[in-house]
Formats: C-alpha cells, sequence, structure tokens
C-alpha cells in the first residue's frame, strides 16, 4: 500500500481526491494490523487537509472525521474524540440530518465515550444510554431491525444497560 501511495502522489498529484482516497485505504490497514499511532496520525492529516478543500460540512470531511473518531474510540483516547465529536456532530446533523447513518454514528460514537471511560460517572452512562435509545429508535425506522448497525445499536445499548446495572448495584 504504501507503494500504491506513493505512485498516486506521484502520477495523480494534481487529484487530491485519489491521493486522500489511497490514503484512507492505508490508514485503514495501519490501524487494521495494529499500527494504531501511525494511521491516528494519517487520519488526523487526511480529516485537516479535507477541511481545508471542501470545508467542514462537505460529506467526505465529515466521513473523515468520522473515520478518526472511530479510531480513537477504538484506541481508547476519549478526551480527543470527545473533543472532534462536540466539533463535528453539530455540523454533521445539520448538513446530514438526524437519521443519515454518518450521523448517528457520531452519536453512537458519543455514547461509547462517555459509557466507555474508565472514570465514567452515572450521570455519564445515563446520557449514554439516552443517546443508544434514540440511535436505536432512528436506525429502526430509516433502516429496518435487520441492517448490521442496527443490531450493532442493540448491542451497544445492551452493554451500556450492563454497565449502569453493575453501578447501582
Amino acid at each position: 500500500l504504501e507503494a500504491a501511495l506513493a505512485l498516486n502522489r506521484r502520477y495523480w498529484s494534481h487529484d487530491e481526491q485519489t491521493i486522500l482516497a489511497a490514503q484512507g485505504n492505508y490508514a485503514s490497514c495501519l490501524a487494521n494490523i495494529g499500527r494504531t499511532d501511525e494511521a491516528l496520525v494519517l487520519e488526523r492529516a487526511m480529516y485537516e487537509r479535507r477541511v481545508d478543500l471542501q470545508g467542514v460540512a462537505h460529506g467526505d470531511t465529515l466521513l473523515a472525521a468520522l473515520n478518526h473518531v472511530i479510531l480513537l474510540v477504538t484506541v481508547r483516547r476519549f478526551r480527543a474524540a470527545k473533543e472532534l465529536i462536540r466539533k463535528q456532530l453539530p455540523i454533521a446533523l445539520e448538513a446530514l440530518g438526524a437519521d443519515h447513518d454518518h450521523t448517528l454514528k457520531f452519536q453512537k460514537n458519543r455514547a461509547m465515550v462517555l459509557y466507555e471511560d474508565p472514570a465514567a460517572s452515572r450521570d455519564s452512562v445515563m446520557q449514554a444510554r439516552d443517546i443508544m435509545e434514540d440511535v436505536l429508535q432512528r436506525r429502526r425506522r430509516v433502516f429496518g431491525p435487520a441492517h448490521p448497525e442496527t443490531r450493532v445499536s442493540g448491542l451497544v445499548i445492551a452493554e451500556v444497560r450492563e454497565k449502569l446495572a453493575e453501578m447501582q448495584g
């Protein structure tokens, strides 16, 4: 993939969209093989470049931000994820609407940041539950109960409820 990225930069240097797409593939592969620090640097750079090229409300920019958030949550960098979600979620809501897949993924990751943080308060976990109940309801209505992301949302809300039960017991 590094070679493919180098070729894209060499032969298609005028086409930044192609280069950004190749960088996204490379970052995804890096994350999949456990090289998350490198993937995070690349994801952040791609997001910032998309902001410069297309603005914060463009669909590709929102997707780049979402990919960065997902990786931050995966590696448990909750503070950075929370900051990026706080910045991008209102933009996603306005540009895409509350029922769009990307917006719902931002919301799911917002809930995950709230309940997966080891320092999470009971109020934070309750807020995560409320967010996930809304996400699950929207996913069922828009995508149907059999959609993979609807099922994932159901699993997440079960985890949130389990954590709440542990906190109460």
